[in-house]
């Protein structure tokens, strides 16, 4: 998404029914049981970024079981239900599907069975929750009217799912109808029943890139008739430091990650190339711009100041755009949670520099995106670890091997969060 905030808004027909979510939710006791044996089994078995082949075979087989016309193979992978009703606002929910390249350490009966993938960051949440939303919205059709959209996609990890099902047509080709907002959410490590939000930019912009430094390799013992690529690389990666601390105002934010280095294979060679990768986060165009020219810049001038024949190549491996919330569907949405939940379960929180590609989907529709984080950790430990200052000590982040989020309440409050912001999206009844 662009770094400014959209302003369209959701148009509802006539006053809402305030009953309808509470309607609407009732069945939700009977049909837990089901979606926990679906998350357990999701769990245990993680697919990488397009290649979802049996966690998509799942949600189609549900959504055509609930009504939904339903398109398979968007972008290879992903999965689109349509359950229109009436009426009204197009309302577009997604879910992401990927999982990790992450051993589990959890020590769970339900534990990952494919050894060195991982749901380590709570994808497999997310698809059960938008299942059981999907299933609730759609038994409940006699409290709401217009067009509902499930959305599944593939490969959010890698920043190019929600791009590859635009590119494949997902509106264009009209597979889907042209949403009037989209609504997703992000499982996290707070506390279980606890609905975090950030009005504005809420997730970074993220550029990961390979930069290839071009030497001449040699004999280890002769380093006058080379030129060392690994001094030039390992200046680089000094050098790069300074862009932040020097070159991003302090009002602004900006992170310079470098993840890898490589670079020779043995210790009496020096070789012909170095490898770095590196990620960079920010939240404003304008510094986006100015931090990757600078890292562009400082990795030619050492190149230079080794006296390299070539400059360094620079490969951009994936790009997310900042995700920023349309601040009136926030506040509508979030309207809807406090009557639901009560104004004690949520709270505002600082923008993530983590990062996401949900925003495109919207940005491709010229609608408003409202994202927001669920809290799935256990409640009582989580108090713990804030009460002694040990959030990032005690509770493991997304992406760690001992991230798994507690069944309960997690699955239950994320049903019912998707489910109260489509319908207030959504028109009333009649």
């Amino acid at each position: 998404m662009s770094d400014s905030d959209t302003t369209g808004t959701t148009a509802n027909a006539g006053p809402r029914d305030s009953s309808a979510p509470a309607a609407v939710l009732a069945p939700l006791d009977d049909r837990l049981a089901d979606l926990v044996a679906l998350y357990e089994d999701l769990h245990r078995h993680p697919e990488l970024g397009f290649q979802e082949t049996r966690t998509a075979a799942e949600a189609a087989r549900r959504l055509t079981g609930c009504g939904y016309d339903v398109t398979t193979g968007i972008a290879g992978t992903g999965v689109a239900g349509v359950l229109r009703n009436g009426p009204g606002p197009v309302v577009l929910l997604r879910a992401d599907m990927d999982a990790l390249p992450v051993t589990e350490n959890s020590g769970l009966d339900y534990a990952s069975t494919v050894p060195g993938r991982m749901h380590a960051c709570g994808h497999d949440v997310h698809v059960t929750c938008l299942l059981g939303a999907a299933d609730l919205l759609a038994a409940g059709r006699d409290h709401w009217s217009g067009t509902l959209i499930a959305l599944f996609q593939p490969a959010e990890e890698v920043g190019s799912g929600a791009r590859a099902m635009i590119d494949a047509g997902l509106y264009s080709k009209s597979l889907v109808p042209t949403p009037d907002v989209v609504l997703a959410q992000h499982v996290a490590p707070l506390g279980a029943g606890l609905i975090a939000y950030c009005p504005g930019p809420c997730m970074a912009a993220a550029d990961s890139l390979e930069i290839t430094f071009h030497g001449t390799g040699g004999h280890g013992s002769r380093p006058e008739t080379t030129i060392d690529p690994i001094l030039m690389a390992a200046s680089f990666v000094q050098r790069v430091q300074s862009v932040v601390a020097r070159e991003v105002a302090p009002k602004d934010q900006a992170v310079v990650t470098v993840g890898s280095f490589h670079a020779g294979d043995t210790a009496n060679v020096i070789p012909d190339r170095a490898v770095v990768r590196l990620s960079v986060r920010t939240f404003d165009e304008t510094v986006r711009t100015a931090v990757l020219a600078a890292i562009d810049r400082i990795a030619r001038a050492e190149a230079a100041a080794s006296g390299a024949d070539r400059t360094p190549d620079t490969e951009v491996l994936d790009s997310f755009p900042v995700t920023v919330n349309d601040a009136t569907t926030l506040r509508e949405v979030n309207a809807q949670f406090t009557e639901l939940f009560g104004e004690q379960r949520l709270f505002a929180y600082e923008p993530a520099t983590g990062s996401e590609d949900a925003g495109l989907l919207a940005t491709a529709a010229g609608a408003p995106l409202y994202y927001w984080w669920l809290g799935g950790w256990d409640p009582e430990e989580f108090r713990t670890a804030l009460a002694a200052g040990r959030l990032a000590q005690d509770i493991p982040s997304n992406h760690s091997p001992h991230f798994v989020p507690v069944v309960r309440p997690t699955l239950t409050m994320g049903v019912e969060a998707l489910t109260a912001a489509a319908l207030n999206r959504l028109a009333p009844a009649g």
